[in-house]
């Protein structure tokens, strides 16, 4: 059922950080060329510098719906962590979610998504486990390596035993995240590249993102964390590598700013919207290594 998958999907969208922007379409041009993967890395390894560790809440809502969905509301919050691990970077999402759909079901999601990424952007382990109206839905376990060149492999040990392959240069959600934050440091505005995160069995994703230009943040905020810094409108759109569709599986906005925190984002799975809210955030230890 579309709906459910969606639902599903819905408890990755801050895999790449949680971000946020109107909606619009995406520019009239081919995909951009894809950096080498020695490139990204080192573009990584640039924004990381600047990243700062945090856990943040976000209070989620339906935003709007078509006449022809089927989903009349989305209530709930999620739980965002992104801590540095020393060697890598740890991230967990923690979703409780409550979907009413027209006809006048509901279902409660819960789920928890936990990986480990090594700073490298070579190495990467994950886990989900969702639960639906409180029974287990799906657990998702699993690693994955790749090579200098972005080629490589995943392994997953649940649902069931299953490997595949990489394509060339494919990236892990932290890397990409952090090259999305050094393209938009350099001014770029179109970024273009395949991300594996190991959310469901059905393999990467090729992720189209547009960046918009850079507006600096109220210095009389109240939280450190958000107040004068610089952030940026972005977009992105996701495409299942094992889809023939010239449409997005889903689109996501968000405002992001140079430390990694996200204000707030919106999640368009084409007959509805999604928005996210951040109500907290808290600083989290910088690694000492």
């Amino acid at each position: 059922m579309q709906n459910r998958r969606s639902a599903a999907r819905l408890a990755l969208c801050a895999t790449f950080g949680a971000f946020l922007v109107s909606l619009t379409a995406l520019p009239a041009t081919g995909p951009a060329q894809a950096a080498p993967a020695g490139a990204a890395v080192g573009a990584a390894a640039g924004a990381a510098a600047n990243i700062q560790p945090h856990r943040a809440v976000y209070k989620m809502s339906l935003l709007s719906a078509r006449n022809s969905s089927k989903v009349s509301d989305v209530r709930g919050r999620m739980l965002f962590e992104w801590a540095d691990a020393c060697d890598g970077w740890t991230t967990e999402q923690r979703f409780q979610l409550r979907f009413v759909y027209a006809e006048g079901d509901e279902m409660a999601m819960t789920t928890n998504y936990t990986t480990w990424e090594a700073k490298d952007g070579q190495r990467y382990r994950f886990n989900v486990r969702k639960l639906i109206n409180g029974e287990e839905d799906e657990e998702v376990r699993g690693d994955a390596r790749l090579a200098k060149d972005g080629t490589g492999s995943a392994a997953f040990s649940k649902p069931e035993p299953q490997d595949m392959e990489l394509p060339p240069d494919t990236m892990f959600p932290t890397a990409h995240t952090l090259a999305v934050l050094d393209h938009a440091g350099a001014g770029d505005t179109f970024f273009n590249r395949v991300v594996f995160d190991g959310a469901d069995s059905e393999g990467a994703t090729e992720v189209s993102t547009v960046i918009g230009a850079a507006v600096q943040t109220k210095e009389d905020g109240a939280d450190p964390l958000l107040k004068g810094k610089k952030a940026w409108p972005v977009r992105m759109a996701f495409f299942p590598l094992k889809s023939d569709s010239a449409q997005p599986e889903y689109e996501m906005s968000l405002r992001l700013l140079q430390n990694g925190v996200a204000e707030s984002m919106q999640i368009d799975y084409g007959d509805f919207t999604v928005n996210a809210i951040l109500e907290k955030v808290e600083a989290l230890p910088k690694s000492g290594c």
